[in-house]
């Protein structure tokens, strides 16, 4: 038996994987020398026990360290956000320039959009001219002239996740969450975040549809990106009605400007503040928090329905 078939054999009678058979099986995976069909045997066996957070961090670490990783100490603090996606969800948009108005740093690697929902790639990409895939030279560019850089995954950026998602894709395996965890946060913390606010969402209308899972995932995010020694918070956001008013990448683009303007629906407005807040705390800039609580934004209503948790 080789020594990866009982690696396989490990984690299907639900034992806890070492660093070293994780990083191993990354590796594999990487240059080839597993093949897909005991890939993606692991993947199952992953799927049906689960992992523990020391594994998911891991295989996060792992499949972050397949690829590039960027360094930017030299901006200072640098905050990033996830979202799970969802009809209507244009916060990125609308929060990247405000923490720049207020002199944090924000390095976002966005991604496009799953199913019927387009992602901050497909709705920035409506503005015509607007270039995503940039190289990371333009993004440190960006850091130091606009204080934010909005991008697209880049071949180099963990390369064992494009591997690993297209198994999933094909065996069932996609809604496993320590592998969402580890896709998701493999690609987030290779660019050199040094913190991640995560917005998940749930209901009807989100890929979470159940409010539990939601949380699970939400719990793995946060604590899987604090294993690996960043700062992180997180929300769970109803999915039950868009954000806002706008839907469509044109639309939405349009409806960001007016909420960067102090206008626009109230929801929208609540949904940015909420999580630009925890990351202007995150950053420990005094200045940042002074200048956001002075900031000119009306205070955001609501309808009475709470549509956000803590994770």
């Amino acid at each position: 038996m080789s020594l990866f078939v009982r690696t396989i054999v490990r984690k299907r009678e639900g034992a806890e994987l070492s660093e070293g058979e994780i990083r191993d099986f990354v590796a594999g995976v990487t240059d080839g020398a597993i093949p897909d069909e005991q890939a993606a045997a692991l993947l199952m066996a992953i799927c049906c026990r689960g992992m523990t957070t020391a594994e998911t961090a891991a295989l996060t670490y792992a499949m972050m360290s397949s690829g590039e990783t960027w360094d930017l100490s030299r901006f200072g603090f640098v905050g990033d956000k996830h979202s799970t996606g969802g009809v209507g969800d244009k916060s990125t948009l609308v929060l990247a320039p405000l923490l720049a108005s207020v002199g944090v740093k924000a390095g976002m690697m966005s991604g496009r959009g799953l199913g019927h929902t387009g992602g901050t790639l497909d709705k920035l990409e409506a503005i015509p001219g607007f270039r995503t895939a940039l190289p990371k030279s333009d993004f440190d560019r960006l850091l130091d002239t606009v204080g934010c850089a909005l991008i697209g995954q880049t071949e180099t950026v963990a390369p064992a996740d494009r591997r690993l998602y297209a198994l999933r894709d094909v065996t069932g395996t996609v809604e496993s969450i320590p592998l969402i965890t580890a896709s998701i946060l493999s690609k987030k913390l290779a660019t050199g975040a040094h913190a991640v606010v995560f917005d998940v969402k749930t209901g009807n209308g989100a890929f979470m549809a159940r409010t539990d899972d939601a949380r699970t995932l939400g719990k793995a995010l946060v604590e899987t990106t604090r294993a690996t020694g960043r700062k992180a918070s997180g929300f769970i956001t109803a999915m039950d009605r868009p954000v806002g008013r706008a839907v469509g990448n044109a639309n939405e683009v349009a409806e960001s400007i007016e909420c960067l303007s102090g206008e626009g629906p109230a929801d929208l407005r609540e949904n940015v503040l909420l999580l630009g807040v925890e990351l202007v705390l995150a950053s420990g800039l005094e200045k940042s928090r002074r200048r956001l609580a002075a900031g000119s934004t009306p205070p955001c209503r609501t309808d009475g329905r709470s549509r956000r948790w803590r994770v």
